[in-house]
């Protein structure tokens, strides 16, 4: 028998060195690999051999196999064993945990991990019916030294994962496991507290000592202490965890001072405080607010900026940098689990009062918030929201002292700034970790600065004459400073500024910053306590200050905007901010033409627009006494040497409709309208296009998708102005129909002439002053859906050029957005806005589609029983949106859903 076992195990060996040598063809891996398997699967000698093969003066590779040849045996022939045979593995097994190994800083990981399985397989299947002293012998084990020490601790911690967390085994195996684990919890957790405990004394004795490998092996146990723990905490009840006084959370605390056991003892702390269950329940968590566990925590966080990213190459010193640096994100996420803790049990039923060293816990969370990394200050974010939100925290004076604080921060929190290819910012370094281009890292920034900017509004509604202090003056120092492009290699025009240009980056930050909190200003205060003086003054000096970069231009005009409740109560400065929007709808930069305009030009000019619209939404009434000087502005502008896009006419246009509804007298909305919307439907009426727009073959050659272009050709292209006619009137009833509505009191609209009924229940019947343009243009309208769903029918898509067989595919942008692609270059801004031919035509095509179903999306809301009562509307509506549905593709039918939800 033993020269038949050991006959085996040499042939097993020299299989295992054919598999695990490099230079074995692939016929005799195979081959060994067969022979293997074979003899797990069906050897009667594998006991033996796997122990034989186990021994320590095997070369690892081996004694790993021969683990693996007992697990196997244990997996998959245990119920098949007799019971002697199982408690003889079992002894064997625990001799191997007892004396096979080689010392703790000796043993290889993998065979420490392949024993740990072995044993917990058996007690997977035996305990605790069949080995009900299995904990006691645990016990024992650890008494023989630090090597099964540590294999006890990843015997447990294998154990809680099989049972708890992955639960590879059966239910009632399962069940019965994890109640005699929970009837013995007690005194596990002080069994492995106490190991904790020693090795942690003996590892600061020794290390003090300068004994180096004995600190090592009492720091390797401990370390495994700690992940054995993790894999409990989670899923124990919390008074295991909080016995004593708390005793495991400050005996953890205190290890966040040891550079060695720091990261694993801040991550059991943290899943030890995210745990949920009742307040009751977690109600001790509040004695981390003590002295010595606050102070711990304290120190370890206000090092935190201290570490600094190790340019040496070395391999050792850069894993040195990445182990602190994660060690820092689980203490910040410590420090806001435990804030967690804070908010959910203060003000709550079980009478918890605030803490009297809740200051050095803001101290400790700020100190991450002023950290480099930006990750780590992302993290601070939810807590600091909900700080500032408590109904019973937001009151506490250090918490208000704290808001003060945070206000200044916010002007370095705010900025973005460390981008992984730079080297201009302390953040840089760290990003160069966590984020693998500018463009993953400036995505991140992008959803970081929206929870900052919660934050300053909660900020904002605490101390909001303060926070506007704040920003006033950050705004004076950027208008008072000199614009620098900075050393930018973009490719913006010579002298202009880039999105990563210093000024840029600081005026944005400003004026988020501004946004933020003049939003919360007006919901804080009376108005006989807003500091109107203070805000005409910084108004008036952005209204003078002149920049010909649109960057900078663009904040500027935010500002403005952000500024304007304050000019409701001081109206002259009124014709000035409507003077310099009016300016910025007509920007250009110098020696421009439209071919040239970048996507900066581009979003000045846009931006404006949308300013005047929404000034024209919130404070119609304080725009109506003006409005005979606005309609003015508006229609030189129109006939001026300026170019205006038809979008941009279409939002001046919006605007004017916006302020008329406050004429509150039907007879006069409606001449107005009828005046403003002539010239637009004079042309969409025209005998031209009435036959273009029914006509599926004239359509395709008046928009040019027939013809052959050139894309360097220097020939005018016509077609462009036509679907530009299209375009314009399309925006400008869907503008009209969307905006005009009749007063929202029913007295003055009676009065004024709008109410022409009353319904049978006494509801009233209103009736539009757009009425008439829509009813109008309705026939049209139905015939370019018509047209344009004839289009997808076969013979028509043949008649498209071999520049345009792709015009009605889903554009590049719609794509990217379904993908989740990336963002596009920061430096697209700075660049002219060129387009091919084919993706202008995609364009037109896509917006004059869904614009369409746009308009008779808001028809029904805004024209109400004029719109439901047209003559053979359902027939209409049937034979056009409906037609030709076989051939249209199936993204085209998602603009029907604005008829099905609105009408």
């Amino acid at each position: 028998m033993a020269d038949q076992v050991a006959a085996t195990c040499d042939q097993l060996i020299k299989a295992v060195v054919v598999i695990m040598d490099a230079e074995t063809s692939q016929i005799y891996r195979t081959e060994a690999l067969k022979f293997c398997e074979e003899f797990k699967d069906t050897s009667t000698l594998c006991v033996p051999c796997g122990l034989q093969l186990a021994d320590k003066t095997q070369p690892a590779v081996v004694r790993h196999f021969g683990l693996q040849i007992l697990e196997h045996v244990i997996k998959f022939r245990w119920n098949d064993m007799q019971q002697q045979e199982k408690v003889q593995l079992k002894e064997c097994a625990m001799q191997l945990l007892s004396t096979g190994t080689r010392s703790i800083l000796e043993e290889e990981s993998h065979i420490k991990d392949a024993l740990s399985r072995i044993t917990v397989e058996m007690i997977k299947r035996e305990w605790p019916q069949n080995w009900p002293d299995m904990l006691k012998e645990m016990e024992a084990l650890t008494s023989q030294g630090e090597a099964q020490t540590e294999l006890v601790m990843l015997i447990l911690l294998r154990l809680a994962e099989d049972v708890i967390t992955f639960q590879t085994l059966p239910s009632q195996r399962r069940r019965d496991i994890q109640q005699t684990l929970t009837q013995n919890m007690d005194s596990f957790f002080s069994f492995i507290l106490a190991i904790l405990h020693t090795n942690v004394e003996d590892y600061r004795k020794v290390v003090s000592g300068g004994l180096t490998l004995l600190c090592q092996a009492h720091c390797r146990v401990a370390v495994a202490t700690l992940n054995t723990l993790a894999g409990y905490i989670d899923w124990v009840s919390l008074v295991h965890i909080t016995s004593g006084n708390c005793k495991l959370l400050e005996m953890l605390c205190l290890l966040l001072s040891e550079q060695d056991l720091q990261l694993e003892a801040s991550e059991c702390l943290l899943i030890a405080l995210s745990r949920k269950g009742k307040l009751e329940e977690r109600k001790p968590f509040m004695l981390l607010f003590d002295d010595v566990a606050i102070n711990y925590i304290l120190s370890a966080a206000q090092s935190a900026d201290c570490l600094a990213i190790c340019t040496n190459s070395s391999e050792s010193a850069v894993e040195v940098v990445e182990r602190r640096y994660v060690f820092l994100k689980r203490l910040c996420q410590d420090l806001c689990a435990l804030g967690f803790q804070l908010c959910s049990l203060v003000g709550s039923n079980v009478q918890v009062e605030v803490p009297p060293n809740l200051s050095k816990y803001l101290d400790a969370l700020f100190a991450f918030t002023m950290h480099s990394s930006v990750f780590l200050k992302s993290c601070t974010g939810p807590t600091w929201s909900t700080l500032f939100k408590h109904e019973t925290l937001s009151k506490v004076p250090v918490v208000v002292e704290m808001a003060m604080r945070y206000l200044k921060a916010s002007m370095t929190t705010l900025v973005r700034s460390g981008f992984p290819s730079r080297n201009d910012s302390p953040s840089c370094e760290y990003s160069r970790m966590d984020f693998d281009s500018d463009e993953d890292f400036n995505s991140f920034f992008i959803a970081y600065r929206s929870q900052q900017m919660d934050i300053v509004r909660c900020v904002s509604h605490i101390v909001p004459l303060e926070a506007f202090q704040t920003a006033a003056e950050w705004l004076q120092f950027q208008i008072a400073s000199p614009i620098d492009p900075g050393d930018t290699k973009s490719k913006t025009p010579e002298g202009m500024c880039s999105l990563l240009s210093p000024s840029v980056i600081q005026w944005d930050a400003a004026t988020v910053f501004m946004e933020c909190v003049t939003s919360q200003i007006f919901k804080s205060l009376n108005d006989e306590k807003l500091p109107i003086d203070q805000s005409m003054e910084l108004l008036q000096a952005l209204l003078s200050y002149k920049t010909r970069d649109p960057l900078i231009l663009s904040c500027v005009l935010s500002n403005i905007f952000a500024l304007f409740p304050f000019v409701v109560h001081r109206s002259q400065f009124l014709p000035q901010v409507l003077s310099e929007l009016f300016k910025a709808i007509t920007f250009e930069t110098d020696m421009e033409d439209r071919e040239s305009w970048t996507r900066a030009v581009k979003n000045v000019r846009r931006q404006a627009c949308s300013s005047v619209i929404k000034i024209c939404r919130d404070y119609p009434h304080f725009l109506l006494p003006c409005f005979d000087s606005f309609y003015s502005d508006v229609k030189s502008l129109f006939s001026g040497d300026k170019v205006l896009t038809y979008l941009e006419k279409c939002s001046l246009i919006e605007a004017l409709v916006l302020i008329s509804n406050q004429f509150k007298d039907f007879e006069k909305q409606k001449t107005f309208l009828d005046e403003l919307v002539a010239p637009m439907m004079a042309e969409w009426t025209s005998e031209e296009l009435k036959s273009v727009v029914w006509d599926p073959v004239k359509f395709l050659s008046f928009v040019g998708a027939d013809k052959v272009v050139a894309e360097q050709s220097d020939d005018k292209d016509t077609a462009s102005l036509h679907r530009g006619r299209l375009s314009f009137c399309m925006y400008a009833m869907m503008g009209v129909v969307r905006r005009a509505r009749w007063p929202a009191d029913l007295e003055e609209a009676k009065a004024g002439g709008f109410v022409v009924g009353y319904t049978s229940a006494g509801a009233p019947i209103y009736r539009n002053p757009c009425a008439a343009q829509f009813l109008a243009f309705l026939p049209n309208l139905l015939a370019l859906i018509w047209t344009q769903n004839s289009l997808f029918v076969p013979e028509n898509m043949a008649r498209l050029s071999e520049t345009f067989t792709r015009a009605f595919d889903v554009m590049e942008g719609e794509k990217n957005i379904i993908l989740s692609k990336k963002s596009q270059p920061l430096d697209i801004y700075g660049t002219p806005v060129h387009k091919s031919s084919l993706e202008r035509m995609q364009g037109f095509f896509s917006s004059l589609y869904e614009s369409c179903f746009h308009i008779l999306g808001c028809a029904g809301p805004s024209l109400q029983q004029e719109f439901y009562t047209i003559d053979k509307l359902c027939e209409g509506i049937t034979e056009s949106v409906f037609s030709s549905l076989d051939h249209l593709t199936d993204h085209r039918l998602r603009p029907m859903l604005h008829i099905l939800f609105h009408l």
